[in-house]
C-alpha cells in the first residue's frame, strides 16, 4: 500500500499540477498568482516545522547528525541551484508575472525574460531540464515521507502540491513566451512532471534495502522544503511590500500553515 501512497501522491503532485497550471494559465490573472506562492510557503513550512522535524527528532537520537544532514541539505541545494539545475534561472515567485507582462509586449517576440530586474533571457530547454531535477528531488521527498508514516506522506504531498502550481504555472507561461506553442507547452510540463515518480521510485527502493538511512533522507526532504520556501519562494513576495499586500501575504502564509496543522490534527 505504502508504494500505491506514493505513486498516487506523485501523480496528483506532478501531472495533475502540470494539467492545472495549464489550465490556469488560460485564463490567470497576474495579480492573482502571489495568492498561490503565499500559500504554498506557509504549506511548505507547516510540513517542515510541524511534522517532518518533529519526525526526525522523535526517530534518532543522533540529533547532531541529524542536524548536520539539514544543513548539507540546505548547501547542496544551493550549490545545485548555482549550477543552474534548480531554479532553472527565474524566480518562481515572479516568473509567471512577467511572463504575462512580456507577452504583451511584441516587441520582445522570442525572449523569455526572467523574473530579476537585469532582463536577461533564460532558454526554455533549461526551464524544462531544471523542472525535470526539481520535481526528481519532490520525489524523493514523497517517498521518504511515507515511508516514515502515511501521515506524514500526506502531508508533504499537500505541501509540494501547493508549491508545483505557481511553479508549473510559471514555467508554462514561460515557455508559452519563448515560442512554445500551448499544446507543447503542456507536452513539456507532464514530461518534466514524470520525474517526480522516478525520483519516488529509485527513493523507495533504496530505503527498502537501506531502512538505516531513511533519516538522512527526511533531512534531505526538509532541506529541500526549507530552500524552496526561504530562498526561492519569499524573495519573491518581497516584491511586493504595500500593506495591503503585506497582510495579505502574511494571511495566506498562515493558511498554508493552518492546512497543514488540520491535516496534522485529524490525519
Amino acid at each position: 500500500m505504502t508504494l500505491t501512497y506514493i505513486i498516487i501522491a506523485c501523480l496528483a503532485g506532478s501531472t495533475l499540477s502540470a494539467l492545472l497550471a495549464a489550465l490556469v494559465a488560460w485564463r490567470v490573472q497576474p495579480r492573482l498568482i502571489p495568492l498561490f506562492v503565499s500559500y504554498a510557503v506557509g504549506a511548505l513550512l507547516g510540513v517542515v516545522f510541524l511534522d517532518l522535524l518533529p519526525h526526525i527528532f522523535e526517530q534518532t537520537t543522533r540529533y547532531q547528525a541529524a542536524a548536520g544532514w539539514l544543513l548539507m541539505g540546505i548547501l547542496a541545494f544551493f550549490v545545485l541551484e548555482k549550477l543552474v539545475l534548480w531554479r532553472h534561472n527565474h524566480d518562481h515567485a515572479g516568473a509567471a508575472e512577467a511572463a504575462i507582462s512580456a507577452a504583451h509586449d511584441h516587441s520582445h517576440a522570442g525572449h523569455v525574460h526572467s523574473a530579476d530586474e537585469t532582463g536577461r533571457t533564460t532558454s526554455a530547454w533549461m526551464i524544462i531540464i531544471g523542472d525535470g531535477f526539481h520535481n526528481f528531488t519532490d520525489g524523493l521527498a514523497i517517498a521518504a515521507a511515507f515511508m516514515a508514516d502515511v501521515r506524514i506522506g500526506v502531508v508533504t504531498s499537500i505541501a509540494i502540491i501547493a508549491h508545483e502550481l505557481p511553479q508549473e504555472l510559471g514555467d508554462f507561461l514561460v515557455l508559452i513566451h519563448s515560442g512554445f506553442s500551448r499544446g507543447r507547452a503542456l507536452f513539456w510540463n507532464v514530461m518534466s512532471s514524470f520525474a517526480t515518480l522516478l525520483g519516488a521510485l529509485l527513493a523507495y527502493v533504496m530505503l527498502v534495502s537501506l531502512a538505516e538511512y531513511s533519516i538522512m533522507f527526511l533531512c534531505f526532504a526538509a532541506s529541500s522544503m526549507i530552500y524552496v520556501a526561504i530562498a526561492d519562494l519569499i524573495p519573491g513576495l518581497h516584491k511586493r511590500s504595500t500593506l495591503a499586500d503585506t497582510v495579505q501575504q502574511i494571511s495566506l502564509i498562515g493558511a498554508g500553515v493552518g492546512s497543514i496543522w488540520l491535516v496534522h490534527q485529524f490525519a
